[in-house]
């Protein structure tokens, strides 16, 4: 067997355990995001219900951007950092799922886990050089170009803007407690979580169909480098 080819071996069982990893730790945040529903069903707090479904927008978008970056960057060799930080953003997912019903707390771990979120994009344009490196013909180069002009994006406004948006919701809920929680204005501060979770679910349904026409070309193109 050629170099080649035991490299796209390697390529492969990368990815699958990267896939493997993505999937059983969003399994695993998906149960306490269902308990935490069990329990609002069960003592029958309706209004709660933005936040059951603010969660599950959450897993949708954690697995999609997960899954995205593994089908265009992650090769051999096996990253430990990379993996370090799913593993991290899936405990204090998990721990946001569990404040369903506590608004200010929702919103603090929600802004800490858009903020480990935001150190594995920066994390993670080392991976995406390491892919730029690699490749030599169009189509890579031009997914490297594509994926690398996202995570700027991503790191520049996007995640700052989640981080900022959930702390100030926090703070206003700190600071007007009457209004935000006795009087259920917490509402319409999740009700803007939601419309932002679903913006950005379909920012990367596009963005994975602009990737699309690449993807097979450019792993193509690394199975044939040598």
């Amino acid at each position: 067997m050629n170099l080649s080819a035991e490299r796209s071996n390697l390529d492969s069982m990368i990815v699958e355990i990267e896939l493997t990893l993505i999937s059983i730790i969003q399994g695993v945040a998906l149960t306490f995001l269902i308990e935490s529903a069990r329990s609002v069903v069960a003592a029958d707090k309706m209004q709660f219900w933005p936040y059951v479904v603010a969660g599950l927008l959450v897993i949708f978008v954690f697995w999609s951007r997960s899954v995205l970056h593994i089908i265009t960057v992650i090769r051999w060799p096996l990253e430990f950092g990379h993996n370090f930080f799913y593993i991290g953003c899936a405990l204090i997912e998990a721990l946001l799922f569990t404040r369903v019903g506590q608004p200010e707390a929702w919103f603090e771990f929600g802004a800490l886990f858009v903020f480990v979120g935001w150190g594995l994009f920066v994390y993670d344009l080392r991976l995406i050089r390491a892919r730029a490196r690699d490749s030599s013909g169009t189509a890579s180069q031009r997914l490297c170009a594509l994926v690398h002009r996202d995570q700027w994006r991503n790191i520049l406004f996007l995640l700052p803007a989640l981080v900022l948006f959930n702390l100030g919701c926090a703070g206003a809920i700190r600071a007007w407690p009457a209004y935000f929680v006795e009087h259920g204005g917490h509402l319409w501060l999740v009700a803007a979580q939601l419309v932002g979770f679903a913006g950005y679910l379909y920012y990367v349904v596009r963005y994975y169909a602009r990737l699309a026409p690449f993807i097979v070309e450019a792993r193509a193109e690394w199975e044939q480098a040598p």
